[in-house]
């Protein structure tokens, strides 16, 4: 076996022992992938996902992230992470109706998707802002260490909207 086989055989046993290690993602909503958009020859792409809130009926959040491609990965030696950027825009896709929602000043968690082996993870969170009646989405990166201060957030009016409270207003 000639030295470049030996490589490429390393490269594709650690793709698939990490692929066996990933944690599977967890989170509340399920996002759909809209769009992808290529962004240089090595396949990095920019990702669009849509995440319909799971507790909030009528509003769809769409998330754009950055995704590494393979040539990428093996050229700058760190195979197992992507990068901590995103953005979102949350908006209002019909009828709102909202369930049993975490009203802490910390919000609740709508999506998390693993980022990296398993230190980073892509957030989206959801808080309630009651004195402006309105509700805010945060996207940030989640570290064990060296937290990211790359974040963005998007909100939905509240006020004046038509809004089913299902376990009354608070």
């Amino acid at each position: 076996m000639t030295v470049l086989s030996r490589a490429k055989t390393l490269v594709a046993s650690s793709l698939l022992a990490a692929g066996l290690m990933l944690p599977a993602a967890t989170f509340s909503a399920q996002a759909e992938q809209v769009g992808e958009v290529g962004v240089d020859w090595t396949g990095n792409d920019i990702v669009i996902d849509a995440v319909a809130d799971p507790e909030v009926e009528g509003v769809t959040c769409h998330v754009a992230y950055f995704d590494r491609g393979i040539i990428d990965r093996l050229s700058k030696g760190n195979w197992f992470e992507d990068p901590s950027n995103a953005s979102i825009a949350c908006r209002q896709t019909g009828p709102i109706t909202i369930g049993d929602i975490d009203l802490d000043e910390d919000g609740a968690v709508v999506f998390k998707e693993s980022r990296s082996l398993v230190w980073k993870s892509l957030v989206v969170r959801r808080i309630y802002d009651e004195t402006n009646d309105t509700l805010i989405y945060l996207v940030n990166s989640q570290q064990v260490q060296d937290g990211s201060a790359k974040m963005n957030i998007s909100t939905v009016p509240l006020y004046g909207q038509e809004v089913v409270w299902e376990n009354g207003r608070p």
